[in-house]
């Protein structure tokens, strides 16, 4: 994306220039062999309204109406789940929001920032928003999603809430670009975060911590991911992931950190899972063998 700070080109520009973004993804994919729809976008943080006015008053806007519309269209049109931060003027009550849309273009849920920044002697956070308080996990098509928003990253409730409803896939509209938390988040989870910012990376984490993904140039990220996955530590036999590519080539997809003595393996063969492939090679599953010393065994 873009940076955003400066002038504020309106509501129709900001619009149009989102629509455009989608569309530039969905021509990625494509460009990238992905086969299928695009399944999810992730805009970042207040991705919609202007940065630059200070009071929620004057900053929310309602998503009903051209906001809504355009999104609509876009998820119509390709096929594929949108989420949409905004600050969000919901008859009188303003939040840091994030919007998600459905493939169909209605909204599939909303999650509100629990924790809005409070500057330093000032006494409303961002400018007169509310506090959320939940923290839904959305049954999509394609997996759970579970949502956190800038500043929610440095306060555990959210984060293990959506551990224990089960999301698969975190996203993480934000202003910071930190790498370093969010990636010990996902591997707590477990689950993949998607952070999307406006200034110097968006990164998609994996379970295991590591970066499956990353952009510090590119306006646009776009990367396929396979929620079924096994995350090994190292074991001698494994010899960093070479053991799986001797037995099953390119059926295997896997990335290996030496420096971290973990591998991240998935199958790219709908006939043979990767859990298969890890009892038939007699592997042990990271979370098999933390459970094997909890038990003392």
């Amino acid at each position: 994306m873009k940076k955003i700070w400066g002038e504020y080109p309106g509501l129709s520009n900001r619009l149009n220039d989102l629509g455009n973004c989608i569309d530039q993804m969905v021509h990625r994919s494509a460009d990238q062999g992905y086969s299928g729809t695009l399944d999810l976008v992730v805009l970042p943080e207040n991705a919609i309204s202007d940065e630059n006015v200070k009071t929620a008053s004057d900053r929310c806007i309602p998503f009903d109406g051209p906001v809504h519309e355009t999104f609509r269209a876009k998820a119509r049109a390709h096929n594929t789940y949108i989420i949409a931060p905004l600050f969000l003027d919901e008859a009188g009550t303003y939040s840091n929001a994030a919007i998600l849309v459905g493939r169909s273009g209605d909204i599939a849920g909303i999650y509100r920032k629990a924790h809005p920044v409070l500057p330093k002697g000032e006494t409303e956070h961002e400018g007169g928003v509310i506090i959320g308080d939940d923290h839904p996990v959305f049954d999509c098509d394609f997996g759970r999603i579970g949502i956190q928003i800038c500043f929610d990253i440095h306060f555990d409730e959210g984060w293990h809430t959506l551990a224990k409803k089960g999301a698969e896939i975190v996203a993480w509209p934000t202003q910071s670009p930190q790498t370093v938390i969010p990636a010990t988040r996902a591997m707590q989870g477990p689950y993949y975060i998607v952070s999307s910012t406006w200034r110097n990376n968006a990164t998609l984490f994996e379970p295991s911590g590591l970066i499956a993904a990353q952009t510090e140039t590119d306006p646009i990220l776009v990367h396929q991911i396979d929620l079924s996955y096994a995350i090994l530590r190292w074991q001698p036999k494994l010899q960093q992931g070479a053991l799986f590519t001797k037995h099953y080539g390119d059926h295997v997809g896997y990335h290996y950190s030496e420096r971290e003595d973990m591998g991240f393996f998935w199958s790219n063969d709908p006939n043979l899972t990767i859990g298969q492939m890890v009892r038939e090679l007699d592997m042990e599953h990271e979370t098999e063998l933390f459970n094997r010393y909890h038990q003392g065994l």
